[in-house]
């Protein structure tokens, strides 16, 4: 048989709703607790975006093309 879960709506208003179970839940808790957020600093903020358009523009090598350059 199965359950039907009835969202309120004040819930779904506020963007995406991601159902997962309590025990997940809980271990993202307790991750969250032992691996700190780290926020980027203004120069690893623009790496990051200068980083996104070069894969945007496919100018980036693969894992593979790296070993084999510098194997050479």
């Amino acid at each position: 048989m199965s359950k039907i879960v009835a969202i309120p709506k004040q819930l779904s208003k506020k963007g995406e709703l991601v159902i997962i179970p309590r025990s997940d839940y809980e271990e993202l808790l307790r991750l969250k607790k032992v691996i700190p957020l780290v926020k980027p600093t203004l120069s690893e903020k623009k790496a990051i975006q200068s980083g996104r358009r070069e894969i945007k523009r496919k100018k980036y090598l693969t894992l593979k093309q790296l070993k084999d350059e510098l194997e050479d």
